[in-house]
């Protein structure tokens, strides 16, 4: 039927609004630069909330630098008011300030135990610098000392506590502990 007077084929490159309410998108069509072709779920939402009349309305009397973010909150109020009929984006909103709320209680909480080990330690570090003469050293507990790799079974498993030395160490560099990885 091409040769059919008034026969239009149906653009490919049709907005959302206009595949959505089966018309002709035509090229001044006012809702073809904010739902493209591929966001029919997006305009559908929208419509189903707002109605494609109401839409249409509010984007022209917004001015057009505002109507991309007017398309944006209208779509996240459509999806909102889809999710939570009552309340709508307010439920959401409520909902992050109430847990803002609950995130600035729990800093204030972390802020004064914070402030409270730092009042203990600062006290801690005045009465026991004049006790210890020297923070650069570390005593480590006593070491075992094992003659042969036999004893090893019978010191762990039996306890044996003879094998054990009983010397203290005092470890001036951080480089003479070895380590266990």
């Amino acid at each position: 039927m091409r040769g059919t007077k008034g026969y239009e084929p149906r653009s490919s490159s049709s907005c959302a609004a206009c595949k959505l309410l089966k018309r002709r998108c035509t090229p001044n069509c006012l809702f073809a630069p904010y739902f493209h072709s591929n966001e029919c779920k997006k305009f559908a939402k929208v419509h189903k909330v707002f109605g494609a009349s109401n839409v249409s309305k509010i984007l022209i009397e917004v001015p057009e630098k505002q109507r991309e973010d007017t398309v944006n909150s209208l779509a996240y109020e459509a999806e909102a008011r889809l999710r939570d009929p009552v309340y709508g984006c307010i439920g959401a909103i409520a909902l992050l300030q109430r847990k803002m709320m609950e995130l600035q209680h729990d800093l204030d909480i972390a802020k004064d135990r914070l402030a409270h080990c730092r009042a203990i330690a600062a006290t801690a570090t005045a009465t026991t610098t004049a006790a210890i003469p020297s923070i650069d050293t570390v005593t480590l507990p006593p070491f075992p000392e094992f003659s042969t790799s036999n004893d090893l079974s019978d010191i762990f498993c039996h306890g044996s506590s003879s094998q054990l030395s009983t010397r203290l160490e005092t470890v001036d560099d951080f480089n003479q502990i070895p380590y266990i990885f």
